[in-house]
This record gives structure tokens, C-alpha cells and sequence, in this order.
């Protein structure tokens, strides 16, 4: 249970004087002053808490990947921690619009814009682009405010998508609507239509509660219609 913040700093002086009482009697092998002290109040909880989207639709798009274990793969902004981990087993090349600077073994990180795309028609045969799209155009992170600036990303996905190649696409999904200047949340048909010349092989949804489920494979329509916030995880193949 989470404590609230005063009975929180009430514990940490306690567990403070009671560490420090302890230390008299042993031999010190690490200094320990009034002016080092970092008082973290927020980690005594029953469950490990984390970003549902964020450790869901990467652990989803690596099993997609450990799965087809492609020679190389192109990441267009996704998850730094997703590139990094697949670099271990996947050549990984990572483009962003702010350039990441790493260095990592299987892993190269270069500048691009997803609205011009330094690739030519139907070349890249294993791409992800991952709860990024819908950003695009809404001046978040330095990009020219564009209402259609979404559209013209994912045009360029499909556009530099090689045929038989397969794309990892991540957004949140739901009712429709522009949370601005935040993200975009799309309905499933909206997706399934903007890539109509792709095939969706499958789909995945983490859904808004933590009740209904954690990621959900071959989730419905149906179920991504009910969701306010959810995350859509659509596994597409490019056919012709």
C-alpha cells in the first residue's frame, strides 16, 4: 500500500536514525552525512509500478521480432530501451528526428525525418515505428505543426516498406480525438484503413485497465471501440 507523503518522510527519518544507530557499531565502509541524505518516499509499495504501454508494446514488438529474426532491422523513434535490447540479437540501425547519441554493439543511431524518409521505395524489409505517429505534426518536439503530418509519416512507412516486408506500427487507440499538444488516439478502423495496402497479419491491445487483461493477442475491434486510452499494436505485411 502507498504510503501518503508526510506518513513517508515520518518512515524514512525513522528508518534514517535507526540505520545510523546501527552503523555505530560497525565498522564503516561507506561515509554517511546529513548533506548526502536523497530521501526517495515513493518506491514503498506492494507491487512494482510501471508504464503499461511502454514495457507492453516493446516486450510484444521484441517476441514479434525474436519470431522472424530478420538479418537487420530499422527502427523509425520507437523506444530507446527497445533498440538496445534487440541490438543484442538483431542489428539494429535507430532514426530519430533528435539523434540519440549511443554506442552499442549492433546498434547504430542516425538522424532522420519520419516525413522524409532516407530510404528508397519498397527497400527496408523489417521496419518499426512504434507510438510515434501519433505525435507527428502537433509541435511536441520540434516538428512543424502539420494536422495531416501523421498521414504524410505513415505514408512514407509504406512507401519505403520492401515487398514481403513486415512493419511493427504502435499508437494509442480508442475514440478518436487530438490531445494537444500530447498525442493522438485513433480508432482500430483508422489504422486498418490509413494501411489498407498492407496486410494486417496481427493485432495486439493493451487495454486501458490493468483488470482486463495485460496484452491481449488477436484482441476485436469491439474491444479496442471500448477503450479510452488504450495501445494498438498492429503487426503489418506488405504483400504486392
Amino acid at each position: 500500500m502507498k504510503l501518503d507523503r508526510i506518513t513517508a518522510y515520518k518512515k524514512y527519518l525513522f528508518d534514517y536514525l535507526k540505520f545510523a544507530r546501527l552503523m555505530k557499531g560497525l565498522k564503516n565502509r561507506f561515509s554517511m552525512n546529513i548533506s548526502d541524505r536523497l530521501p526517495c518516499l515513493k518506491d514503498n509499495v506492494g507491487c512494482t509500478p510501471f508504464d503499461r504501454h511502454y514495457v507492453f508494446h516493446t516486450a510484444w514488438a521484441a517476441r514479434m521480432l525474436a519470431r522472424s529474426m530478420p538479418l537487420s532491422h530499422i527502427d523509425i523513434s520507437s523506444s530507446l530501451h527497445f533498440c538496445t535490447i534487440v541490438s543484442a540479437f538483431i542489428p539494429v540501425t535507430f532514426y530519430d528526428f533528435r539523434p540519440a547519441e549511443l554506442n552499442l554493439l549492433g546498434l547504430t543511431s542516425k538522424s532522420a525525418d519520419i516525413l522524409a524518409l532516407p530510404f528508397a521505395n519498397d527497400s527496408i524489409s523489417s521496419l518499426s515505428c512504434m507510438h510515434v505517429v501519433e505525435h507527428i505534426g502537433l509541435g511536441r518536439y520540434g516538428d512543424r505543426v502539420d494536422p495531416d503530418g501523421d498521414l504524410k509519416a505513415i505514408s512514407e512507412l509504406k512507401r519505403v516498406l520492401a515487398i514481403g516486408g513486415s512493419l511493427l506500427f504502435v499508437v494509442p487507440v480508442g475514440k478518436p480525438v487530438i490531445m494537444f499538444n500530447a498525442h493522438r488516439v485513433y480508432s482500430y478502423e483508422q489504422i486498418v484503413s490509413y494501411f489498407s495496402e498492407l496486410k494486417l497479419e496481427e493485432f495486439a491491445l493493451i487495454p486501458d485497465s490493468p483488470s482486463t487483461g495485460g496484452l491481449i493477442q488477436n484482441a476485436t475491434k469491439d474491444m479496442t471501440d471500448e477503450q479510452r486510452y488504450g495501445c494498438g499494436c498492429f503487426y503489418f505485411k506488405k504483400v504486392q
